[in-house]
């Protein structure tokens, strides 16, 4: 649930400035399909002029002919046809104007998504710390999905203007002052419009925010499933969803009820009191000349015509506000300056050896706080450094930052002597291989998850890689063997097979540096002791980083460094490290549950 400060942030209306400046750039993904856009404003003015057309049409047969029964069958038909052609080619503008404006809303509603998933791969870890996962989503999917509303209302707001201008111009000519009077009730709509644009975005803005929770609260549960039934949390879950699920519905209710007062229903309310003015005007020169019953009719229609589209314009007022909310919330994610750690704009060196070096480098999640202080060590290319420490001892801050994920604060990481910012982004990730506690696995089968779809590797490497490792064993036994279809998570594999798999992930990339995070602690003893003769063929040739969570898979380390609340207490040898009797002795032998010496 959000927190009462969270839930104010968004309860705030959006200025009417800030809602241009939103929808101008909403605008703005239009420009590369300017011309279906055109046509399709064209196709609307052609479609107004149609509309003002046909009742002047029906004006000219009703006063001409039917008023002095002088109407014959061939001014009839061609009345009739006059009429009928005219309804096709409405018809037709009708559809281009359609087809032209909705494609090119659906290829801005593309491009728009497009942008904001790349955009969401250039930002730092540290967003996706502080943002939920049923949020972004939500983001990408639900609010993107308004675009398209977004810019049916412009063209409703387009066809709208066409419509009113050509209806009042064409008024004004028959009549001037009735056409005044009708439009005396422009004031009293701009003021309803003002006043729902600035009340409507508040009520948008909430409704949206607890949709997001919703997202947030259905992602988090089918995450955590296997933990919501173990602990018998489904009633706490339930309870939490359907309080936020009445939050969302009393914000859908909010909606239903200002669109229910403010829109179609005030127009049609100011439309009757038109049409009632323009009646008693008429009615009014009747009483003292002579009133032609097709100009009624027209003006009649044409009062129509002007209020139509603005009822049409109205009940798109909630697309309007809908979209702005959604636009600015996916603004945020656009706006975001949380980058990933960039490198040097003339970064081009190569990694060829594999030696890393840490000088006096402090880090801080937050950019206060520091996490680490003042690390350094050196780790030769072929060695093995061992990270060990108690849990919040700055292990994988060290891993972070090295793979930079987040960007450290003061000091200096090296790998081969050379600044790592000088090395360009493709160039560490090819480098740097990178072994997590939890390997995730994609959908598709075992051989794109070990060449993660990348198309230079072939079946062959996949398997020498495989094999290197030992994952054949299993892999051989299943059916379809690197065909073998893997749902997401890979959650039909254990976690020894799929760390097995992640190994063999990292091997096929012949990285020059490894980096293994705490690697093998969720494997049991008998795949760790099946995958340590892997891991040592590994590690030949390759500088190594690990975390270690059994110390007794890190006793051949060239380097053990101990952590303590970000810092390094102790550094050395497995053997040099034990003859110290510090706080790495006195790890070793919790683990290995003697305390004799």
């Amino acid at each position: 649930m959000a927190s009462k400060g969270y839930e104010s942030a968004w309860s705030k209306s959006i200025p009417i400035r800030q809602q241009l400046k939103i929808m101008k750039r909403l605008m703005g993904y239009t420009r590369p399909y300017k011309r279906q856009f055109i046509g399709a404003i064209v196709a609307a003015a052609l479609l107004a002029g149609m509309n003002v057309l046909l009742p002047f049409i029906l004006q000219q047969f009703m006063d001409r002919y039917l008023a002095n029964q002088s109407a014959t069958v061939q001014i009839l038909l061609l009345f009739a046809a006059l009429y009928a052609f005219g309804t096709l080619v409405k018809a037709v503008f009708q559809f281009f104007q359609t087809f032209l404006f909705n494609m090119g809303a659906e290829r801005g509603l593309e491009d728009a998504r497009r942008q904001l998933f790349a955009k969401l791969h250039t930002l730092g870890m540290r967003y996706f710390d502080q943002t939920p996962a049923g949020s972004i989503v939500s983001r990408v999917t639900n609010d993107t999905m308004t675009f398209s509303d977004f810019w049916n209302v412009i063209l409703a707001v387009i066809v709208g203007l066409f419509s009113v201008i050509s209806s009042f111009a064409i008024m004004f000519a028959a009549n001037p002052k009735i056409a005044l009077m009708v439009a005396a009730f422009l004031p009293i709509l701009l003021i309803v419009v003002w006043y729902y644009s600035t009340y409507s975005s508040k009520v948008y803005r909430h409704m949206r925010e607890k949709l997001s929770e919703l997202n947030t609260q259905l992602n988090e549960s089918i995450e955590g499933i296997g933990i919501i039934q173990q602990f018998r949390q489904e009633n706490r879950i339930s309870q939490e969803f359907e309080a936020t699920n009445e939050e969302y519905l009393d914000s859908r209710k909010a909606m239903i009820r200002v669109n229910s007062l403010l829109l179609s229903s005030v127009i049609n309310l100011l439309y009757s009191f038109a049409l009632i003015a323009v009646l008693w005007a008429f009615g009014l020169i009747s009483m003292h000349s002579y009133v032609e019953a097709g100009l009624i009719y027209a003006f009649t229609t044409y009062t129509a015509n002007f209020f139509n589209p603005m009822v049409n314009m109205m009940d798109n007022l909630s697309f309007l506000q809908d979209g702005v909310v959604a636009g600015s919330r996916i603004f945020r994610i656009l706006d975001s300056q949380e980058y990933a750690p960039a490198q040097h704009p003339d970064a081009h060196a190569l990694i060829q050896q594999g030696k890393i070096e840490f000088r006096h480098v402090s880090f801080a999640y937050d950019g206060k706080h520091d996490i680490l202080h003042d690390i350094s060590f050196v780790a030769n290319p072929g060695e093995t450094v061992a990270l060990v420490g108690h849990t919040g001892s700055g292990k994988s801050s060290i891993i972070n930052v090295m793979m930079r994920f987040y960007e450290f604060g003061e000091g200096q990481i090296l790998i081969d002597d050379v600044d790592i910012r000088d090395y360009p982004m493709p160039e560490l990730r090819k480098k740097l291989g990178l072994v997590l506690q939890d390997s995730f696995m994609f959908y598709g089968d075992i051989s794109s998850n070990i060449r993660l779809f990348n198309d230079s590797i072939t079946d062959e490497q996949v398997k020498q890689a495989a094999e290197f490792v030992q994952a054949d064993r299993f892999i051989d036994k299943l059916p379809g063997t690197y065909h073998a279809k893997v749902i997401e998570g890979g959650t039909e594999f254990s976690s020894g097979e799929r760390q097995l798999i992640s190994f063999a992930r990292t091997v096929v990339t012949d990285p020059k540096i490894l980096v293994l995070d705490e690697a093998t602690a969720n494997i049991d003893t008998e795949t760790e002791s099946v995958i340590q003769e892997g891991l040592r063929r590994i590690r030949q040739g390759r500088t190594t980083i690990a975390i270690a969570h059994r110390l007794s898979t890190i006793q051949d380390a060239n380097l053990i460094l101990v952590l303590n609340a970000g810092r390094i207490v102790e550094r050395g040898t497995h053997d040099e490290l034990l003859a110290k009797r510090g706080r790495y002795y006195e790890m070793y032998h919790l683990q290995i549950g003697d305390h004799a010496e």
